[in-house]
């Protein structure tokens, strides 16, 4: 019976995490051709201004470093299990990550079946050729504008986005999209489709940042609440950035010229 339990918050998390390596690490623009903020843009606009830097900006990024500290807590039946893990993280373009533990606390079960697996997961759908499916573009996602914010740090398009097919690698809710560099800055939603009979009621909350000239994940929080009582909390926190590689400039507009 536990191990039906614990099923649960696995696949519930397997589904969170999945979600990350199809946003990718977003750049300030490179090429100055980007409206400036006081010139409200459509949706059509906005999106197609998303999905083009999105493009940019995973070729310019060719490698990284930096933490990650992840933390479950499950209050519920039959028992609570809290564990943490922290791991150094590096990344190399295309489609490389490479994780080393730094410490582990707390129930090994979740580390063992949780932690760890989330790693292994990241990887595959690195890997996976099916990684554009699940992207945010006009493919996957009908996007609807909700509103425009003024923030000290910028002003912000606010969207809503929901999945044209149910995929549990989708989501539905709102994004944030800063309105100078147009990237995502926050995501708020659920699975488009419940991952497992055992879960209810996922929300989902990803926050991402500028890191020098690159916007990079910042915290990533998941609540589910659990068929036979209970519930779980999931988060990531990202710190300790550091860019090692970027693409040299020609090779940038080479590469943005081959994908117009």
């Amino acid at each position: 019976m536990r191990r039906r339990l614990y099923s649960a918050p696995l696949i519930l998390l397997l589904v969170f995490i999945s979600i990350s390596p199809y946003l990718p690490a977003n750049a300030r623009p490179s090429d100055g051709s980007a409206p400036t903020p006081h010139f409200r843009l459509s949706v059509e606009e906005v999106v197609d201004q998303m999905v083009r830097r999105n493009l940019e900006r995973a070729q310019t990024l060719q490698a990284y470093q930096g933490t990650r500290t992840y933390r479950l807590e499950y209050r519920g039946f039959p028992g609570n299990r809290i564990a943490e893990m922290i791991v150094d993280v590096k990344y190399l373009s295309p489609a490389t990550k490479e994780f080393t533990v730094r410490s582990e606390t707390g129930s090994k079960l979740v580390i063992e079946r949780v932690f760890k697996k989330l790693l292994q997961s990241e990887q595959e759908a690195l890997n996976a050729e099916n990684q554009s499916r699940v992207a945010l573009n006009r493919h996957n996602y009908a996007f609807t504008m909700l509103g425009y914010e003024q923030t000290p740090s910028g002003s912000l398009y606010v969207l809503s986005v929901e999945p044209l097919v149910k995929n549990k690698l989708l989501y539905r809710g709102k994004i944030w999209v800063d309105a100078e560099d147009f990237a995502v800055e926050r995501i708020e939603g659920e699975p488009a489709k419940n991952p497992s009979f055992w879960t209810k009621d996922t929300k989902i909350e990803q926050v991402y940042g500028r890191v020098g000239e690159f916007w990079l994940p910042l915290s990533n929080r998941s609540s589910s609440s659990i068929r036979l009582g209970g519930r779980a909390d999931f988060s990531i926190d990202y710190t300790d950035y550091r860019i090692t590689s970027t693409a040299p400039p020609r090779e940038r507009n080479d590469r943005f010229a081959g994908n117009r």
